[in-house]
């Protein structure tokens, strides 16, 4: 008989809650990796809404590969399979540092300069918020984060670092747009709790509402940070699946049309995996204005490095000019269409969206469905939805929406047909739900 063993003792952070693995967001992912639906095999199953992943494009991606296979092999033989083998150092490759540079350019429509010596290069954004998390606060600081922001933040921010974040609390009345009183509001709420304040962080075009910041809004974001001394962090991942790039504005264009004024405490992240549709290629970006951040996450990233071999192939791929000209124009079309599609879709079915003009996915109000407006509330139908309707979508609460009923909501991670089935469950649920209300209504 083996006898019970007394747990070896691990770290703090190995015992913490503080990942965020609990929150509905995760938990819909579980719902549906136990459950996946497959038109063939499993049509009964859950259909994932919670992933924003772009795979409308992946075919221009793969029609270029099959025209350049150059581009995935070892180029000039053993030679360059030696220098992809061997040693990298932390700067990476400067022909990819320069190809990245030149893209995130071209997403802005050419008004900001990204220049290759200030790119330091991460395994995907989530290392790029972390590491930059480890750079601007000590454990017990704070970051200033406008709501609804994207769940994995609460890992990525705090989980490792001991950072904890303030949010700013946006509402519906204005599009859930930043404005300086909130900031104020929030920053004071630090005080009280005796956290030291160290930067805000913003997410431009916003995950989860699919919008962008408008540039007064970023204006006034870049004034309160010079006028409280802190960072600000601005994550542009979606920068390049904004439906019409004149409704982008990157921090980068206030700080170039500000001459540099208080560039020093400006960080932006940036990542493939949105625009290009690569989460698995694991390529992340910070570009900072700050000497010293640079310097120190060059330092960093060497826990995070990105291969020499996916570097090689990107850098061939963001610098065909022609190719990358076609993509950005034919993504942008596309995901302007399939979300005009899951909009129309939805007001059909009697659910109103937050106007949107960017992202992989739509902010849906399901608030008139709630027996009761609380987050409670909120979860149960969430919970309905998940496990009756067969959709995995994600609760705003999981978003910290100071207002409940929202609803994020993922249309580009699949094909057009799995998106009609999803909107037909949704259509039919609504239609049940209708009636039960009207049954209720008779009953009472």
């Amino acid at each position: 008989m083996v006898k019970a063993c007394v747990p070896v003792p691990l770290s703090d952070l190995a015992t913490s809650n503080t990942h965020g693995e609990d929150s509905p967001y995760f938990a819909g992912w579980k719902a549906y990796d136990e459950d996946p639906y497959d038109a063939a095999t499993n049509p009964s199953g859950v259909i994932q809404m919670g992933l924003a992943e772009n795979q409308v494009s992946f075919d221009l991606l793969e029609r270029y590969l099959e025209q350049h296979p150059e581009a995935t092999g070892w180029g000039c033989g053993i030679t360059s399979f030696r220098e992809n083998a061997l040693f990298q150092d932390y700067h990476g490759l400067r022909s990819f540092r320069q190809a990245m540079a030149t893209f995130m350019e071209k997403i802005r429509g050419e008004r900001a300069e990204f220049d290759p010596e200030r790119i330091v290069l991460t395994a995907g954004a989530t290392a790029a918020n972390e590491l930059l998390t480890f750079i601007l606060a000590n454990p017990g600081d704070c970051l200033l984060i406008p709501t609804p922001y994207y769940p994995g933040f609460d890992r990525d921010l705090r989980w490792r670092t001991g950072v904890n974040i303030i949010p700013v609390h946006c509402d519906s009345s204005n599009g859930f747009q930043i404005t300086p009183q909130n900031l104020e509001v929030a920053f004071a709420e630090a005080e009280s709790n005796k956290f030291r304040v160290r930067g805000v962080v913003i997410t431009n075009p916003s995950n989860p509402l699919g919008t962008t910041i408008r540039r007064p809004a970023l204006e006034d974001i870049l004034d309160f940070a010079a006028r409280k001394n802190i960072h600000l962090i601005s994550d542009e991942i979606y920068s390049g699946s904004v439906f019409s790039p004149d409704e982008f504005v990157s921090m980068a264009e206030i700080v170039q049309a500000r001459g540099y004024r208080d560039c020093e405490r400006v960080h932006i992240v940036y990542s493939l995996s949105k625009d290009l549709g690569l989460p698995g290629f694991r390529v992340g970006t910070i570009y900072s204005y700050n000497d010293r951040v640079v310097t120190t996450a060059r330092k960093m990233s060497s826990f995070t490095l990105v291969s020499s071999q996916t570097q090689n192939m990107l850098a061939s791929m963001l610098s065909d000019g022609e190719f990358i000209e076609n993509y950005l124009e034919t993504n942008r079309k596309r995901l302007k269409e399939r979300h005009e599609y899951i909009v129309e879709g939805l007001k059909n079915a009697g659910i109103e969206c937050l106007r949107g003009n960017a992202g992989l996915f739509c902010w849906m109000n399901l608030a008139p469905l709630l027996k009761e407006s609380t987050r409670e509330g909120e979860l149960r139908l969430w919970k309905l939805i998940l496990h009756e309707v067969k959709l995995n979508i994600s609760p705003g609460s999981s978003c910290h929406c100071s207002e409940v009923g929202w609803f994020r909501v993922c249309f580009a991670n699949m094909s057009h047909q799995t998106l009609e089935i999803a909107l037909r469950r949704l259509g039919n649920f609504m239609n049940k739900m209708i009636e039960a209300n009207k049954l209720n209504e008779l009953i009472g």
